[in-house]
């Protein structure tokens, strides 16, 4: 292999890091020379004012100069053409016809609703937390937030204000934070504190397009933070997903639990299974080693049994305890999952993912991790 050939193969290893695939692959490498031990590497980008571009530069410089032989590389940083971008998108959606939704039943990837039946639960909290406790497992996890007049995921993953997807054309890449990849409405807003004041048509929209237009790529598991109650978002990916699993979200008190039995079972009526019950804010033990339940107890368990039928019994996933540290993570974007794995509500979080990694059914029927489901399916 010639020395140009070399390093054409290092640089074309390199990650473009929001479409997380070779640049080699995505034909983002242009002319290569080399005179000497110095290296000449040309590479186009996807768009003008690319955010990655910085990164990109760096690190095919580096990897051109960790070939033998070379001493020195210069790089060209051009941009692709409209036709180049266009073959793309094509190459991204692999074939799918552009505003198609990929996440469909003969999917491969995992689709799961977090509802709640009120406001004020801890349902976004523990949405983002799970979510990150997923993808440390190594799985490929997306997360939509569909709280549209309520958007808090970007602030709860530590996205920095005025984040914006970046766009190749009709597609849009999904910031990715802790390894998640996500999509809010909040990324779409000037003002911080502007008020979304949609009703059924646009909400509709809103939600189609996050699942038609942001290029997730192959994902294990795409979970979607939904607004609390059943109003026109839950029936709107009720139509658009009616394969989709659900989680409800509940407090143990009265109050919050039987409403979210209501939740439970309009998502039911969409043809969604609801999949188990996790019960937020649950008791807390104080240092001095007693337990306090500052909002009663057992409505996790109420709900779940309220959910569960003859033939498919709904169980109580997790219990997640009241917890000054989870509020904090969430305050400051740092997820307690990552922050403070140790406490106790990090801890029930990321039994709740173990378990539903554990759910995730490979060909012969029996728990497999869901990365490892997705490619024995491939390999079928």
């Amino acid at each position: 292999m010639s020395l140009v050939d070399r390093v054409r193969q290092a640089v074309a290893s390199v990650t473009d890091p929001e479409l997380r695939r070779p640049i080699g692959e995505l034909d983002m490498v242009r002319e290569i020379s080399v005179d000497g031990g110095a290296a000449s590497v040309g590479i186009a980008l996807t768009i003008v004012g690319c955010p990655a571009a910085d990164r990109i530069e760096s690190d095919v410089r580096r990897a051109a100069a960790s070939v033998a032989g070379i001493d020195d590389v210069s790089v060209d940083v051009g941009v692709m053409t409209p036709a180049e971008r266009r073959a793309l998108t094509e190459k991204l959606r692999d074939g799918r016809p552009a505003r198609q939704m990929p996440f469909g039943p003969d999917s491969l990837t995992r689709v799961i609703l977090v509802s709640s039946g009120k406001g004020g639960v801890g349902k976004s909290t523990l949405t983002a937390n799970l979510a990150v406790s997923l993808a440390s497992r190594g799985l490929a996890v997306g997360l939509v937030d569909a709280d549209v007049h309520g958007f808090s995921i970007p602030g709860l993953l530590g996205i920095p204000a005025g984040t914006q997807p970046t766009r190749i054309d009709d597609l849009m890449l999904p910031p990715v934070a802790h390894g998640v990849k996500t999509i809010s409405i909040g990324m779409f807003l000037r003002d911080s504190e502007a008020v979304v004041a949609w009703r059924g048509p646009m909400l509709h929209r809103t939600v189609q397009q996050f699942l038609t237009d942001v290029f997730f790529g192959d994902l294990d598991v795409l979970l979607i933070d939904m607004p609390p109650g059943t109003g026109d978002i839950a029936i709107s990916i009720g139509q658009i997903l009616p394969h989709a699993e659900v989680i409800v979200v509940t407090t143990p008190q009265s109050a919050a639990s039987d409403v979210a039995i209501r939740s439970g079972l309009v998502a039911r009526q969409t043809g969604q299974r609801v999949i188990g019950v996790v019960e937020n804010m649950a008791a807390f033990t104080l240092p001095d080693g007693t337990t306090m339940d500052l909002f009663g107890s057992g409505g996790g368990t109420e709900v779940a049994a309220a959910l569960s039928q003859a033939n498919d019994e709904v169980p109580l996933l997790a219990s997640v305890p009241l917890s000054p540290a989870l509020r904090a993570g969430g305050d400051a974007g740092i997820p307690v999952v990552v922050g403070q794995p140790d406490d106790s509500a990090a801890r029930a979080i990321t039994t709740l993912a173990d378990r539903l990694v554990g759910r995730g059914r490979g060909l012969s029927g029996r728990p497999l991790p869901m990365s490892v489901a997705r490619h024995d399916a491939n390999e079928s």
